[in-house]
């Protein structure tokens, strides 16, 4: 039997597909080169957007469309946040079989089920809010890259008034510390230098578990063939300074923080239930730019929210300049069925968003080459990643900074994938750094 993947959205999903396959290849199914050559297709959903939803459907009609005789399975944040709805089910009808997040890692014994029977399968289950449990999976590999995703959390407490995924997901879960132990271990040992720890809500890493974000950090860092450990999104309230002081002493702990910021008003980060101010994002910021050399701080930046006036915006756009970020991701805030800034009154107009987006995104683009001009002269070790079809290797430094590098005329064949390589870098393009190996 031959499977296919396709994944949808967060690193979490792509660490979980990885943990999926994984699964499938120890009892000797093979990896089919596409979903054309595939006798099933499991299709990890992402649903945090609307948008995201229509992707997801599109795809299942577009394998279906190609592939008739195909068995195709639905698994993830979609079916689990909008099973209730009457018209969930006749919007994946081109799916065999739907499976929640509670059930994902069962879809072989479900695909024997259909093979037997032909019927439908549909399998949703709701969370045990009174006793949370983090489904583990362990994996050895991560599909030929060469930093890996590694997920320690699952789920999130938070509730914001414009976010579906606490339906999708569930409450605040966390992997045991001896488990991330020795899936890094697995990880090193098959070559890995770099590992990146994700969750849905990776700052609350432990509280259900009477441990920390900087407990996992501490044990990944522990692992000696591990030379850099990077982190997935953060919420800025979580990261205080005894917090930061611990994770600096951690030397191969990457200077690179993804701080989710969302709005630079106040009052706009009230109606998003976010429980902080620009002020303490501020300071969050600032001490952590003091404890880590070079730090670069990266972000979200949704504008056009519901309620935004004129002047909110401009409160947030003045304090995302006020902060300097190295690279943000700036997103128009659209209604989200199941939420409750969807029923919100004073919806912003559809043009006026598109035109504070394009604000933002001139500001953040101006900070984004400000920051790499920064880098320039920097002597950085780079863990190089690919080489492309133009014969340039490209790579990122611990802050995250883009490199490319012309290969070696004078060793053509010199093979950079998956080695750190100290990299002068000399020129900053619109988005990344020109690099040259600096010679040992």
């Amino acid at each position: 039997m031959k499977i296919f993947i396709v994944t949808f959205g967060c690193k979490v999903n792509q660490y979980e597909s990885q943990a999926i396959w994984e699964k499938f290849a120890q009892i000797g199914l093979t990896k089919a080169a596409s979903t054309t050559d595939s006798d099933v297709v499991v299709v990890n959903s992402c649903t945090v957007t609307e948008e995201s939803d229509k992707k997801v459907k599109k795809a299942l009609h577009k394998i279906r469309k190609e592939n008739a005789n195909v068995i195709i399975v639905l698994i993830g944040c979609l079916p689990q946040a909008f099973a209730a709805n009457p018209d969930f089910i006749e919007n994946v009808k081109d799916a065999d079989i739907v499976l929640g997040n509670e059930c994902k890692y069962e879809i072989l014994a479900h695909v024997l089920d259909f093979l037997k029977t032909k019927n439908k399968i549909f399998k949703v289950k709701a969370f045990d809010a009174r006793n949370p449990k983090f489904e583990s999976a362990i994996i050895t590999d991560f599909s030929e890259r060469t930093r890996a995703f590694l997920k320690i959390e699952d789920g999130c407490d938070n509730f914001c008034s414009y976010c579906i995924i606490p339906y999708a997901r569930g409450r605040v879960r966390s992997k045991p510390i001896d488990e991330i132990l020795a899936e890094v271990q697995n990880l090193a040992q098959n070559g890995y230098k770099e590992v990146v720890l994700v969750g849905i809500n990776l700052s609350s890493y432990g509280k259900d578990i009477g441990l920390t974000l900087c407990d996992a950090v501490e044990t990944v860092c522990c692992v000696g063939r591990i030379e850099r450990v990077r982190l997935g999104s953060l919420e800025p309230e979580q990261m205080d300074e005894d917090v930061i002081l611990r994770l600096s002493a951690q030397k191969k702990l990457c200077p690179q923080f993804h701080l989710s910021l969302q709005s630079g008003c106040n009052e706009t980060l009230k109606r998003m239930n976010r429980t902080y101010s620009p002020e303490d994002y501020y300071s969050s910021v600032k001490r952590l730019r003091e404890n880590f050399e070079n730090a670069a701080i990266t972000t979200d930046v949704m504008v056009g929210f519901a309620g935004e006036t004129d002047e909110e915006f401009e409160k947030s756009i003045s304090f995302v300049k006020k902060v300097g970020f190295a690279k943000v991701h700036v997103f128009t805030y659209s209604k989200r069925a199941g939420t409750r800034a969807a029923e919100f009154e004073n919806q912003v107009d559809p043009l006026v968003k598109k035109n504070r987006s394009k604000s933002m995104i001139k500001v953040t683009d101006s900070a984004r080459r400000e920051f790499l001009d920064s880098q320039i002269e920097k002597i950085e070790p780079v863990l190089y990643e690919m080489r492309d079809s133009k014969g340039f290797w490209h790579g990122y430094t611990r802050n995250y900074t883009p490199v490319v590098i012309e290969a070696n005329r004078a060793v053509p064949d010199l093979d950079l994938h998956s080695k750190i390589v100290l990299t002068k870098l000399i020129k900053a393009e619109d988005d990344y750094c020109v690099g040259s190996l600096v010679e040992d």
